[in-house]
């Protein structure tokens, strides 16, 4: 079996680490996944150099998307989304409530959230208001009202 590969990661990368974050994984996930993303870059000393002088502009960077996804937070916080659906007498719906439909209607809203980044605890498969969350920052979830009225 291959040694592991230390890469700096060039971008956050969900389960792995943030930004800037030393990493050490497997050859493959390396070559396969990361680095034809552009997610990561091997850890060379040149990249080491470049990172460290680019330190403080990546913290500035980090530090404003944390205070830009608290301000989305709050306003996400105040909105209440409403979805019309199609529902049986006994007011269960014909299908059900996507993550999609979600960012659908936030986007009517006026708010651009990409449907991945929504969370639903369960199936909303009946009609109601529900709590689903948005994480806008790997620091910030934002829970969000959505009322599912029949069409």
């Amino acid at each position: 079996m291959a040694n592991n590969v230390k890469l700096i990661l060039l971008q956050d990368v969900e389960n792995l680490g943030l930004a800037g974050a030393e990493v050490t994984v497997a050859p493959g996930y390396a070559r396969n996944y990361l680095i034809p993303r552009g997610f990561a870059a091997k850890a060379t000393p040149g990249i080491l150099r470049v990172l460290a002088a680019n330190k403080e502009k990546i913290e500035a960077k980090r530090r404003d998307e944390l205070v830009a996804a608290q301000a989305m937070a709050a306003k996400l916080m105040e909105a209440s989304i409403e979805i019309a659906m199609q529902a049986s007498d006994d007011n269960q719906l014909f299908g059900s409530v996507t993550a999609r439909n979600i960012a659908d209607a936030l986007s009517k809203a006026g708010f651009q959230i990409d449907h991945t980044r929504i969370t639903l605890d369960g199936q909303i498969k009946s009609v109601g208001e529900f709590t689903v969350s948005v994480k806008l920052h790997h620091d910030v979830v934002a829970p969000i009202k959505v009322n599912v009225v029949r069409a």
